[in-house]
């Protein structure tokens, strides 16, 4: 794909950039020669900007290492070591690394990300796949993937976390937001969340749960621990927890609510340490096995 002023022109961009474009670009550099071009000159959200209007590419980029202000590339970025950046790492396509990926600002990703080590981002990550890593992710704004979300050790974000696939995590789930799950949530130790959690089939857990507002699952949830919420603890078939299960002041705790009534001896069994207060659906089957 060769750029000139009038292909650019057709996706009518700002004044501004379109001035410093035809300055600093000549007619027929190519896709990738303008995206470098923006990102040497400091102007990454331009980079960006240009990346969305014109989509992915099939290119590949491989290297030992990334260690740079900033990367933008048209398509999947093959890197055998770390990457890091100042702010933004953007792939169009994939992003693969054998070790961690750290980024100042963003890491998007068009198709995935999958790494070796570990993830750090001190704003956001975007991924329209799945995202896997085998040690940690941290992520102090938004999480958004499209697919599943696999950490081996724990997973933490400051702000919302919505997934379209799974979330399986090795040891910790921590986010100072909403958690939203397409499908099912697992974690091995501890899910914290500050937030509603919400996922469409079921959600388990190796610990304790504590949701600072509602707790939901389209199936069941289980929990080697205690479920604690600020709000409604809700669950479309059975509800099974070490310890206690407690819904916040003036709201109950349901299950069953995707079966039907006469099923729930056997489908909507509540089981904890105790009968919980509140219990507004569901049979209640005494102290869990687990205990």
């Amino acid at each position: 794909m060769e750029f000139t002023k009038r292909f650019l022109r057709a996706k009518n961009p700002c004044a501004n950039g379109f001035r410093w474009f035809v300055r600093h670009v000549e007619d027929g550099a190519s896709y990738q020669e303008a995206l470098d071009t923006l990102v040497q000159a400091g102007r990454v959200e331009d980079a960006c900007w240009l990346l969305t209007q014109f989509g992915p590419t099939d290119a590949v980029l491989t290297v030992d290492a990334i260690e740079a202000e900033a990367i933008v590339f048209s398509g999947t970025l093959e890197v055998r070591g770390h990457i890091e950046v100042s702010t933004v790492v953007r792939a169009g396509r994939m992003i693969r690394a054998g070790g961690g990926i750290r980024a100042g600002e963003q890491i998007i990703a068009g198709d995935g990300i999958r790494v070796g080590g570990g993830i750090r981002c001190d704003g956001s990550l975007s991924s329209g796949g799945d995202v896997r890593a085998e040690w940690g992710v941290e992520v102090q704004k938004a999480l958004s993937c499209a697919d599943d979300v696999r950490a081996g050790w724990d997973l933490i974000c400051g702000d919302k976390l919505n997934v379209g696939g799974h979330i399986v995590v090795g040891q910790d789930l921590i986010t100072q937001g909403a958690v939203t799950c397409g499908k099912s949530v697992r974690v091995g130790g501890r899910l914290t969340a500050a937030d509603s959690v919400r996922a469409e089939q079921g959600i388990w857990t190796g610990d304790d749960i504590a949701c600072g507002m509602h707790l939901e699952a389209g199936w069941g949830i289980k929990s080697a621990g205690a479920i604690e919420a600020q709000g409604a603890v809700k669950a479309g078939e059975s509800l099974c927890a070490h310890g206690e299960i407690c819904a916040g002041a003036g709201y109950g705790v349901y299950a069953g609510l995707s079966v039907q009534v006469d099923t729930w001896a056997a489908s909507a069994q509540v089981m904890a340490a105790t009968k919980p207060e509140g219990l507004m659906s569901g049979c209640w089957a005494g102290p869990s096995p687990l205990a």
